[in-house]
């Protein structure tokens, strides 16, 4: 059975605030998952939100550079 491991939580996932969001993006341009991230299920549902919301709004890219 994995253990899970929290990183330091943040409270709020602002669109904005695009270099937050890039820590939790691969190289790839894929949001990382929970067990890479180390934050709650709920945690994880806003980061997302936040993540496409950036990347509708041009803050973020779609796709990595390749």
């Amino acid at each position: 059975m994995a253990k899970k491991f929290k990183k330091a939580v943040v409270t709020y996932f602002d669109y904005r605030d695009a270099k937050t969001l890039s820590r939790y993006i691969n190289m790839y341009g894929q949001i990382d998952p929970v067990s890479k991230t180390g934050l709650s299920d709920k945690q994880q549902r806003q980061l997302a939100v936040a993540i496409k919301r950036a990347r509708h709004l041009a803050l973020l890219p779609f796709v990595a550079k390749g």
